[in-house]
């Protein structure tokens, strides 16, 4: 299962931390795993592209890690949108995604 942990302060989004895998599928047949990469890495890649020094990203097999260093309305909308996405992904495929 892929677990989305969400963290705000205030009005932002703090910290995004994605962990695990859909098991949907096998490997490299599994939709739910390629939507949530998919989701995800679209919108990590706009935000460096707007300002990379405002986010801290990691990325491992079966991690991805978004840790906002300096609030931005921006980057902040653009990560409440992912959210968003991936909750609906999650309404589609309940024993494969949770956000937590």
């Amino acid at each position: 299962m892929v677990k989305i942990k969400v963290d705000y302060k205030d009005d932002y989004v703090k910290e995004i931390k994605i962990t695990g895998h859909a098991g949907y599928d096998e490997h490299g047949k599994d939709i739910v795993c390629a939507s949530v990469s998919s989701i995800v890495i679209t919108s990590a890649n706009l935000i460096l592209k707007i300002n990379k020094e405002k986010v801290s990203i990691k990325q491992e097999e079966g991690l991805i890690q978004i840790k906002v260093l300096k609030n931005d309305e921006t980057i902040n909308m653009i990560l409440l949108n992912m959210i968003d996405m991936l909750e609906e992904l999650s309404n589609d495929y309940k024993e494969n995604v949770k956000i937590i």
